[in-house]
């Protein structure tokens, strides 16, 4: 790698943990289409480096959102046991699909949920302190946007469960983390707030890449200099996100989360 690839990837990979941090996705979602098309990597070792930045992302961001409230652990430990056996499926499954239906099956799962994601952009999830009944799974946390505590009651948890045994496979055999289906699901379906939704995402996403991951490691599709390069803009990046996150709204957010899903749809589909 040249010094001007790495700092390309870098900042790739800065942008990816931007959005992660924003919206629970991992930085594999930029990622991995951008080291396909533009530095021409197997789709294989691309997805393997995106499961590293998961890994990464998911280490930052839990470790600055662990305090505030918006990080719903019993939720996440529950979802977590499908997502990871998802991840193991999906990372067995990536290595007897040819390339292009890798593509395909990325572009057609991102559209679907960014359809999914327009749907709900003025749904909210939330009520204000005092729900009588949040539920073992529910919870409560602080809005800056609202500025006050809302509480939130989980629903659906069946459909959570399965959604997030398919955001696995997703997660493993694409490598771009299951929040790409997790955050929108539990937002739009499971009445979770969507901070609440990016930040347990965000929590459950590094321990699914980190199922899969060893097995693309093993197969030889984890370069090591493209990977260094991502994390460490990954780090950066995250941080940026934090900023932006905190000032954004909730809309705001839907939005922006629904015109990256097609964005990156746009260009696996014409990839493949």
């Amino acid at each position: 790698m040249t010094l001007i690839a790495i700092a390309g990837v870098m900042a790739l990979g800065a942008l990816g943990g931007m959005v992660g941090a924003l919206l629970g996705l991992g930085g594999g979602v930029f990622l991995v289409p951008a080291l396909t098309l533009v530095y021409g990597l197997p789709f294989r070792e691309a997805a393997g480096i995106g499961l590293m930045t998961v890994i990464a992302t998911s280490s930052v961001v839990s470790a600055q959102r662990v305090g505030d409230g918006t990080v719903n652990f019993r939720l996440g430990i529950v979802l977590e046991i499908a997502t990871t056996l998802g991840g193991l499926a999906g990372g067995l499954t990536a290595q007897a699909l040819s390339p292009r239906t890798l593509h395909l099956a990325f572009g057609v799962v991102a559209l679907f949920i960014a359809g999914v994601m327009f749907r709900q952009i003025s749904r909210r999830a939330v009520t204000p302190q005092g729900y009588p009944d949040a539920g073992w799974l529910g919870g409560e946390f602080y809005s800056d946007e609202h500025r006050r505590r809302l509480t939130y009651r989980v629903r659906r948890l069946p459909l959570a469960l399965v959604v997030s045994f398919i955001a696995g496979n997703v997660s493993g055999l694409l490598g771009i983390g299951g929040g790409i289906l997790k955050v929108p699901a539990l937002n739009a379906w499971c009445g979770v707030p969507l901070r609440v939704a990016a930040t347990t995402s965000s929590l459950m996403i590094g321990v699914t890449a980190a199922a899969s991951a060893p097995l693309y490691y093993s197969a030889g599709d984890i370069p090591p200099l493209y990977a260094a390069a991502s994390v460490l803009g990954v780090m950066v990046g995250t941080r940026g996100g934090f900023w932006i996150a905190e000032r954004a709204r909730a809309r705001s957010l839907k939005v922006l989360l629904g015109l990256v899903l097609v964005f990156v749809a746009v260009m696996m589909l014409v990839r493949a």
